[in-house]
């Protein structure tokens, strides 16, 4: 049996990386502070065996030594989000996604974890205006949020050169889904239109709708993190000297994967679908249009990710598309909201 430690286990990623292990049979252990998390997310797990859950903090390095004992893979979820409260908060933000992310890192190095996944991020890319954005050709970041997912990129690579814990970073692009929360002030797009629409609300479109992002569906990202853990040392190595022969000699060669669709799907495209969704539990919707207005600092006008790297290491095939996954989260709205 393998023994999994997942931090950031009850927010909205990781509990559903919790939920699909804890079915498969593996020892799970969750970590949260639960400060962007919820009980209310795995406390059907509560009673389940092979789950546990930890209450505690990242920045507080014993607690991160205490959760990866006898751990075989760490899944690192934790972090603070969000662009905007990045902008808001960079010295919090820092603390949580830099801080944090060095405590885990030297935990399951003390430990002997044999592998270490953890969540990277499509603001990376910055201000590179390369599409479809591919690992190796990254911009300038545009907020505090991006430069401490980028360090922990840097971070990732360092520890992987230095004590020989294998790291794998998984680029995320616009995860949603079952369990994304619409409430607050950084609520992400998808689940804060959805609310907005079945409270026969007007949505807020930031600018004239025309950017675009690769909105990437939750079990993507599940499959994406069951293959990161799971692939053979062997493999993986061999597999990244052949994708990494074929990239010109002065790109990095690093353990870095973009987790997407590999679609691209405008803000007014979105809207529409998700309205179209929801018109089908309620007819009022249909006739709900959105409000426009300025674009928020830090954003970057297009996002579209190549997939060709992951898929051609780890063996990705995702199985959502973005229509796909808009109608499948929709539907779990209506029903759990």
């Amino acid at each position: 049996m393998k023994r999994l430690t997942i931090t950031g286990g009850a927010g909205f990623i990781g509990s559903n990386l919790c939920e699909y292990f804890t079915s498969k049979g593996f020892e799970v252990t969750c970590l949260d502070n639960l400060s962007t998390g919820f009980l209310r997310n795995i406390e059907h797990l509560r009673n389940v065996p092979n789950f546990h859950f930890i209450e505690g903090d990242i920045r507080d390095l014993s607690t991160c030594r205490k959760v990866v004992e006898n751990c075989d893979v760490v899944l690192h979820e934790a972090a603070l989000g969000s662009v905007p409260r990045s902008i808001n908060d960079p010295i919090n933000t820092n603390s949580n996604n830099i801080d944090g992310f060095l405590n885990m890192l030297v935990a399951a190095r003390d430990a002997g974890v044999k592998r270490f996944v953890y969540a990277a991020s499509s603001s990376t890319y910055g201000d590179s205006k390369i599409l479809p954005k591919k690992e190796h050709e990254i911009g300038r970041p545009l907020s505090p949020y991006a430069i401490t997912k980028f360090v922990n990129e840097l971070y990732a690579n360092v520890f992987s050169n230095l004590y020989g814990i294998e790291t794998i970073g998984l680029r995320y692009f616009n995860v949603f889904g079952r369990r994304q929360d619409p409430n607050g002030a950084y609520a992400a797009v998808i689940p804060l239109w959805v609310k907005a629409l079945m409270n026969h609300q007007s949505p807020f479109i930031n600018g004239d709708g025309s950017y675009s992002r690769d909105f990437t569906y939750i079990d993507n990202v599940i499959q994406a993190n069951r293959l990161a853990a799971f692939i053979p040392s062997a493999e993986l190595k061999q597999h990244l000297e052949v994708y990494n022969d074929s990239l010109p000699p002065t790109s990095p060669k690093d353990s870095v994967f973009n987790v997407a669709y590999g679609g691209n799907t405008t803000l007014n495209a979105l809207f529409s679908c998700l309205r179209d969704n929801l018109s089908r539990f309620d007819a009022e919707i249909a006739h709900i249009e959105p409000t426009y207005r300025e674009n928020r600092p830090g954003d970057i006008p297009h996002s579209q990710a190549s997939i060709a790297k992951t898929q051609s290491v780890l063996g990705y095939r995702p199985e959502f598309d973005a229509i796909r996954g808009f109608g499948e989260a929709c539907e779990w709205y209506w029903n759990n909201l």
